[in-house]
């Protein structure tokens, strides 16, 4: 019975062509939205989760601002001194502190000047923090030397910054050579891959500072609890902030991997949450368009139907005629939305890529994802056709029959 439907459905949206397609559409734009926003989102958070999850565990993050990073804060100026960082390294737990300062300077490579970002970092005590817990890993050349006016180039900087540096070249900044010793593999944030990291000293001359950094990261030592150290971090720099009467202190947040991570799987569930919210419009509309067509065909095929029961058919068969019908409808906008969706997001992973946003985003497809929106298309279908079909299927044959 069930190939009879298919055939009689195929025969009609055949018939009904332009209407059909036109029908179709509604539904590929919903999916088309769906499978390649949803695709690429599950790409950026497995970019992003895999480059926070490279951050060892025993890491944690001082920042200015309560409650995470506060842009104004960063913009406004304020640091880290010498104070908070005593306060942070004298902390039970804390094996070690390395402060991380940047600004934007002038640096020369060649004939070319431009105003690039400068990072500053001790290293004696910090590549091999960044190496085993940060996830700095070499691409060209090797990790700098200390006291060699050896510096770092980030990913991006030979494509974005300083076109063509490699190994060996010598830029100029704040009067003085400094070599490049090795370009880094990208970190994933298009900041960090356009820096330019400078021993601390180096960074110091440079800038004219004597200290305050914006931000410093704390490695934990071995047998602790990260949480427990990072509540005793921020008791240490509430410390700090009480002994200094008459000053407004700021405020510091002590962020460890973990939480970090939930952080950003908080702002991307809301992305994906904002996504499907504005696909399931384009769905809604249209599967109100299948139940339209489909209104429209009970009305133009009231005689078939009819003939139909004249002939036999029961409530049952008529149902089932449209039900099957729509659901075709349904399930062709489906597919055809699954194909268009990964093709989008395909090109958008391309795109990505050659915008050198340093971001490994892929696209991400999974099997249950498309059998699950080709049903989720072909059920969408056959709930739009309900009530035409049910319409249908109550028609008197005597009043069908004799209707024009």
């Amino acid at each position: 019975m069930f190939k009879e439907y298919f055939h009689l459905a195929i025969r009609n949206i055949k018939k009904r062509a332009l209407r059909s397609w036109l029908t179709i559409l509604g539904i590929v734009i919903g999916v088309f939205l769906v499978v390649s926003l949803l695709s690429l989102s599950e790409g950026l958070n497995n970019a992003v989760m895999g480059q926070l999850q490279a951050v060892g565990n025993n890491i944690v993050m001082i920042m200015p601002g309560e409650g995470g990073i506060d842009p104004t804060s960063i913009i406004g100026g304020v640091e880290l001194d010498q104070n908070h960082l005593q306060a942070i390294e004298r902390t039970r737990g804390v094996e070690m502190v390395l402060e991380m300062p940047y600004s934007a300077k002038p640096i020369r490579y060649e004939n070319t000047t431009k105003t690039a970002l400068m990072m500053g970092i001790n290293f004696e005590e910090g590549l091999d923090l960044m190496k085993s817990d940060m996830g700095f890993e070499i691409r060209e050349g090797q990790f700098p030397r200390p006291g060699r006016r050896e510096i770092l180039v980030g990913h991006l900087v030979p494509k974005d910054v300083f076109e063509g540096i490699r190994p060996g070249d010598q830029v100029t900044a704040g009067g003085r050579k400094f070599t490049v010793s090795g370009i880094l593999k990208s970190l994933g944030s298009n900041q960090d891959d356009n820096s330019i990291i400078f021993e601390l000293s180096d960074y110091r001359t440079v800038t004219d500072t004597t200290e305050g950094t914006p931000n410093a990261i704390a490695r934990i030592a071995d047998g602790y609890e990260v949480n427990n150290v990072v509540t005793a971090i921020e008791n240490s720099l509430e410390e700090v902030g009480k002994r200094r009467r008459g000053e407004e202190s700021p405020s510091f947040s002590v962020m460890s991997s973990e939480s970090m991570i939930e952080m950003v799987e908080n702002v991307l569930g809301v992305i994906q949450a904002g996504i499907i919210a504005f696909a399931s419009i384009a769905i809604l509309v249209g599967a109100i368009g299948i139940m339209n067509t489909m209104f429209t065909s009970v009305k133009e095929r009231t005689k078939e139907i009819g003939i139909l029961k004249a002939v036999g058919a029961t409530k049952n068969h008529i149902n089932g005629l449209f039900l099957v019908e729509s659901g075709l409808i349904g399930t062709i906008g489906g597919l055809l939305g699954i194909i268009m969706g990964m093709g989008f997001a395909k090109l958008g992973e391309i795109a990505i890529a050659q915008a050198g946003f340093g971001i490994p985003l892929e696209a991400h497809f999974s099997i249950s994802m498309i059998l699950l929106t080709l049903f989720f298309s072909f059920l969408l279908g056959c709930i739009s056709g309900y009530l035409p079909a049910k319409k249908a299927a109550k028609l008197n044959p005597v009043d069908a029959l004799m209707y024009e």
